[in-house]
């Protein structure tokens, strides 16, 4: 089984030590499922959008191949690749602002596009080996603070 992690912080996957001032205990959580998947002989294909140096920014002429069906660049022709061979999708990211990280957005704005990973008139997958889909997030906010005030942003976004 082949796995796909998304890991969007700021520290990148490498901030999984205890080095203060460069530490994420949202890397740390990516190295635990890292290590657990490869122990039951998954392979995993972490695409670490910081690290990658990736901008979730679409540009005008990126929108003119994005709505033409083409990929807007090489970088998002190749994650969308890799997440044809994915048989999981694992999107990590902390919740910042009660949502997802822009960086987040602009993957999902980029890379699953119309004519590449689904089809614009069904709004069907295209993705051959239909992954399960996993969110592991983070959050500094208290838990009540979403049960009782906020709901669920994530399901709303």
């Amino acid at each position: 089984m082949k796995t796909v992690i998304i890991f969007d912080h700021p520290y990148t996957a490498a901030a999984y030590q205890n080095v203060p001032h460069h530490r994420s205990f949202l890397a740390a959580v990516a190295h635990q499922v890292q290590q657990q998947l490869q122990a039951e002989q998954q392979t995993v294909d972490l695409i670490d959008l910081h690290a990658d140096g990736f901008d979730p920014v679409m540009s005008a002429a990126e929108l003119q191949l994005w709505r033409q069906g083409q990929p807007v660049n090489d970088q998002v022709a190749d994650y969308q690749r890799r997440l044809r061979a994915a048989d999981q999708i694992i999107f990590m990211f902390p919740v910042l602002w009660e949502v997802m990280p822009a960086m987040t957005k602009g993957f999902l704005d980029k890379v699953y596009a119309k004519g590449q990973l689904y089809t614009a008139d069904t709004m069907q997958t295209t993705l051959t080996q239909h992954p399960q889909i996993r969110v592991i997030t983070t959050m500094s906010t208290p838990n009540w603070a979403y049960r009782w005030i906020f709901g669920a942003p994530l399901r709303k976004a």
